[in-house]
């Protein structure tokens, strides 16, 4: 019997762990090349832009022109997009299936994701278009302005609002409900008209609400869990050089079996390293270009430089922290009461509980507002590719059909929803990735100008400012 769910997943494995693989570590590979490993060598400047707070006499992150983000504001809108189940849930998958060994493949892939990052944030700044509700870029104004090609554009954004509606308003309130229900026995429907409420009163704001939740919820659960999996790894450090040790071995060689754990190959390290790698910071697939494009700023390349450390956050720092909690702990092959193997959040927060019992709980909460902030992110996509489509006037109607959406989420059965939203986010890369290497040209002229305006006056407080090509509409 013709089963549409196992075909869709089937198919959804090929596209993550084939095509898009090689286009998005090719085109990683070539920007590096082209721009000189700038995602390495600015890394600290990235870093300094977001947490160094800035001199008086320059435009400071948190001031904009009264519709449009800061520059924090939009790259936190762009990590709590990228920042979700997966950064937790995600991770642990991939070493229960891969093992240590695809948190090596994760750390690489991250390393091209951020100049690629970099790229469609520039683009985005460069190409995008001044309206009514201020200056709007994202792939689609990209692929218009920047290349003339208007239908490849449509179909960026139909592919972004079908993924807004699975992995923003439907999956996040399910995988929500899912978790308060085991560990807290809470009723399914009361989480997922709680979530409807409070996406409502976030999203029915606009544009300035959403940027202001992210600014705030997204450094708070950041850092919250980021603090807790450092004091596990200190309390846990007579096992971090064995951790580096079965990560950078199992890289190469695969891992053999232990406990529950039933092994893996090297190359199976690999594939998942990289699709969860990819699917943790989401570089290349078009949503962090559509956050970068709100930005209070005329940089492009700066804009690039803020979309570097959020990649890094998102994969070095957060993911990273998830896989080398459950590697110092020991989590990885332990089982259920049932004899399952241990997996997904499961794992994470075992190997959180490790240290104080508390802190799973510090993981349940963070896939919580992790998993709200990434519903917000989304509402913002979907939204402004409407609007690209069929108006301004469509925003009002897309965020009461989206609301609605986070509360019907938990009434689906969420295999086939992820993996058409899954489809409909690689394919959403296709034409964003293509409009970048098209472009890149224009992004090492972009690149170049402001690294030598940087080293003329590295001290003077004073802006750099690129080329941009805003369009009046």
């Amino acid at each position: 019997m013709f089963d549409i769910t196992s075909y869709l997943i089937d198919f959804k494995n090929f596209f993550w762990s084939g095509p898009l693989l090689v286009l998005l570590i090719g085109l990683g590979a070539y920007l590096s090349w082209k721009l000189r490993g700038v995602q390495l060598r600015y890394l600290g400047h990235s870093l300094g832009l977001v947490f160094i707070p800035r001199r008086s006499g320059s435009r400071r992150q948190g001031s904009t022109n009264g519709k449009q983000l800061s520059s924090f504001q939009s790259l936190m809108t762009g990590l709590a997009g990228a920042v979700g189940t997966g950064n937790i849930t995600g991770i642990a998958i991939a070493l229960s299936i891969g093992g240590y060994g695809a948190l090596f493949w994760m750390w690489v892939i991250a390393i091209f994701g951020m100049v690629t990052a970099y790229a469609e944030a520039l683009l985005s700044i460069k190409f995008r278009k001044q309206g009514g509700s201020g200056s709007l870029g994202g792939p689609m104004h990209t692929l218009v302005n920047g290349l003339g090609m208007k239908k490849t554009a449509v179909a960026f954004c139909f592919l972004c609002i079908l993924a807004s509606f699975g992995i923003g308003g439907t999956v996040q309130s399910n995988s929500v409900a899912a978790g308060l229900f085991e560990v807290f026995s809470v009723d399914p429907k009361v989480t997922g008209f709680v979530m409807s409420l409070l996406t409502g009163c976030v999203v029915l704001g606009g544009l300035k609400s959403i940027g202001k939740a992210a600014g705030v919820l997204v450094p708070f659960m950041g850092l919250l869990y980021l603090g807790a999996g450092i004091v596990v790894l200190f309390v846990h450090r007579q096992y971090l050089g064995e951790a580096f040790f079965l990560i950078f071995n199992g890289a190469f060689s695969g891992q053999a079996t232990s406990g529950a754990f039933l092994g893996a190959s090297a190359m199976a390290a690999i594939q998942q390293g990289v699709s969860n790698g990819i699917f943790a910071n989401e570089a290349g697939l078009g949503s962090l270009a559509l956050a970068a494009g709100t930005a209070d700023t005329e940089e492009p390349a700066k804009q690039g430089m803020l979309a570097i450390c959020g990649v890094f956050v998102a994969t070095m720092l957060i993911c990273s922290i998830t896989g080398l909690t459950i590697a110092v702990t020991h989590v990885l092959g332990t089982s259920n009461p049932d004899g399952s193997l241990l997996t997904g959040s499961a794992l994470t927060i075992a190997a959180f509980s490790k240290v104080f019992p508390s802190f799973g709980y510090i993981v349940v909460v963070g896939l919580v507002f992790f998993a709200f902030t990434t519903v917000l992110a989304w509402a913002y996509y979907g939204e402004v590719c409407l609007s690209f489509l069929f108006g301004s006037n469509t925003a009002k109607f897309y965020r009461l059909i989206y609301t609605l959406a986070v509360f019907l989420g938990v009434f689906i059965e969420p295999h086939l929803v992820w993996a058409l939203a899954n489809l409909a986010n690689g394919f959403m890369a296709v034409p964003n990735l293509i409009s970048i290497f098209r472009l890149a040209p224009v992004v090492e002229e972009e690149t170049k100008l402001y690294l030598a305006k940087l080293k003329q006056a590295p001290a003077s407080g004073s802006q750099v400012v690129g080329h941009t090509s805003t369009i009046s509409g």
